[in-house]
């Protein structure tokens, strides 16, 4: 597997080695040793969730705050997804910059999303199954989240707005200069 520095601490990009032939392709998604070896810390991942959904679709930025707060190990399994984070940890040098990374099920690369980042997706595929590790329980009281296009955060999704589909709770979220970051560095 080779590690991708974003130019964000604690953020990486992992990219797997794929074997291939005549008969399809094999390769680890994840291995607890292998990743800690390359990321420098150890995470214990405690659940994996997936969701399906079509173009379109965003859902984000989200984040749980702390106690509750998850590192998350993520990947498109089917389809592509333009995948988004933000950094909200105080006296981060990247506080309030984003990260974005093309995930796909060709690329089979995958996102390290620490805890102290606001994480969010949108489909660019007619459908694309998405998979990630967290290693915090859901915990519903402590979710909070993002707008997904602030101003002040400018983010490029690589779809027309007039394309984007939320859920009724993406549609309530703060703006990034209403926000008081709990994560500190």
């Amino acid at each position: 597997m080779n590690i991708v520095q974003t130019g964000i601490k604690d953020l990486y990009v992992l990219e797997p080695k794929v074997f291939g032939d005549h008969r399809g392709y094999f390769f680890e998604s994840y291995n607890k040793k292998v990743f800690e070896s390359l990321v420098g810390k150890n995470y214990d991942f405690i659940q994996d969730n997936e969701s399906k959904s079509s173009y379109g679709v965003l859902r984000g930025l989200h984040f749980q705050a702390p106690p509750f707060a998850q590192t998350k190990l993520v990947r498109c399994i089917l389809g592509s997804v333009l995948d988004v984070v933000v950094d909200l940890r105080n006296n981060s040098v990247t506080y309030g910059k984003h990260y974005s990374v093309l995930l796909t099920e060709e690329n089979k690369k995958q996102l390290v999303v620490p805890t102290g980042f606001a994480h969010g997706f949108v489909v660019l595929s007619e459908t694309a199954i998405f998979s990630y590790k967290v290693d915090q329980v859901y915990m519903p009281s402590q979710e909070q989240g993002i707008f997904w296009n602030d101003k002040d955060l400018n983010i490029d999704w690589k779809i027309e707005s007039s394309a984007i589909i939320l859920s009724e709770k993406d549609k309530d979220l703060i703006n990034f200069k209403d926000f008081n970051s709990p994560f500190n560095e």
